[in-house]
């Protein structure tokens, strides 16, 4: 019993899993704005190269 109450891999799993959903989140809320930016960039390109 001593054994399975010091192991802490479950608990490291678990950290592992809660850091890539905050990355997850992360990228699904700054994603539109990238996505937006990175669209206008492409039409001033294109815009100045016509």
């Amino acid at each position: 019993m001593k054994k399975f109450l010091a192991d802490e891999s479950g608990a490291t799993a678990i950290e592992y899993g809660l850091i890539a959903a905050a990355t997850g989140l992360a990228l699904v809320l700054v994603m539109p704005t990238i996505k937006d930016r990175l669209g206008n960039t492409f039409n001033n390109i294109s815009d100045n190269l016509d």
